[in-house]
C-alpha cells in the first residue's frame, strides 16, 4: 500500500480528480476497486488526488511530453525515461516506459538492453549519447561531461536537448517520489539489507581470521 492516504471517488470533489478517474477508470471507485489497463493499481492517482492542483499540474506534463509540438524523436524521449527509471531503481517508471517503446515499435532487443546499454551494440551512435546523457542527468545529478554533450549535439538541436532534458528530469522526479511514496510497482521493500549471521557468530572472528592469516 502506499505510504499517503489514497482518495475514494466519493471523497473527490474536484473536477480534475473526478475527470481523470473517469478517464482511467470508467466509473469505478478505483481505491475500492483498482486496476488500470497496463496492469498498475493507479494508486498514484489516488494519492497524487489529495492535492488537485498537483494532479493538475502533473497532468499537464504529461500531456506536455506527448504534445504534437515537440520537436524531440518520441523513441529517443522514451529510451530516456526508461533508462531514468531503471537508473533510480523505479519498477514503476522502468517498466511503464519499457511498455511506451513497445507500443512506437522498439525492437524488443533494445528494450531488454537498457540495463546494460553500454555494453550493447544494439543501439546507434544518435541512441547512445541520449542513453548517456540520461545517465549523466539520473545518476550524476546534471554532471555532464563536454564529450557527453558534443556527441548529443551531433545529432540533436538545443531545442531537441531541452526537451530532453526537460522531460528525463520530470521522470527522475516521478521516479523518485513513486520510490519515497511506494505506489504502484515501487511498493516494495528495498533489498539491500543485513543479512542475519549465525547465532554462535562473534565480531572477534574477523580478528581470530586475521591472526591465523
Amino acid at each position: 500500500m502506499p505510504r499517503l492516504r489514497q482518495v475514494s471517488r466519493s471523497e473527490a470533489t474536484s473536477d480534475v480528480v473526478l475527470k481523470t478517474y473517469d478517464l482511467l477508470f470508467g466509473d469505478r471507485d478505483p481505491v475500492a476497486e483498482p486496476g488500470t489497463t497496463t496492469g498498475t493499481l493507479g494508486d498514484w492517482w489516488t494519492v497524487f488526488a489529495l492535492v488537485p492542483d498537483v494532479l493538475e499540474h502533473a497532468n499537464r506534463g504529461f500531456a506536455l511530453y506527448r504534445s504534437p509540438k515537440r520537436k524531440l524523436d518520441p523513441v529517443l524521449r522514451e529510451l530516456a525515461q526508461t533508462r531514468v527509471g531503471w537508473a533510480k531503481s523505479s519498477q514503476f517508471v522502468f517498466s511503464q516506459h519499457c511498455k511506451s517503446l513497445r507500443g512506437l515499435k522498439v525492437d524488443e532487443a533494445k528494450i531488454a538492453a537498457i540495463p546494460h546499454w553500454s555494453a550493447a551494440d544494439c543501439y546507434d551512435a544518435r541512441e547512445r549519447a541520449v542513453l548517456a546523457y540520461a545517465d549523466c542527468l539520473a545518476l550524476q545529478a546534471g554532471r555532464t561531461p563536454e564529450a557527453v554533450f558534443d556527441a548529443l549535439k551531433r545529432f540533436l538541436s538545443d531545442e531537441e536537448i531541452l526537451e530532453l532534458t526537460y522531460i528525463a528530469c520530470l521522470y527522475d522526479m516521478h521516479a523518485v517520489m513513486s520510490r519515497a511514496l511506494r505506489t504502484e510497482f515501487d511498493d516494495r521493500d528495498d533489498p539491500v539489507v543485513e543479512v542475519a549471521s549465525p547465532n554462535d557468530f562473534s565480531a572477534r572472528d574477523f580478528l581470530d581470521i586475521g591472526q591465523r592469516e
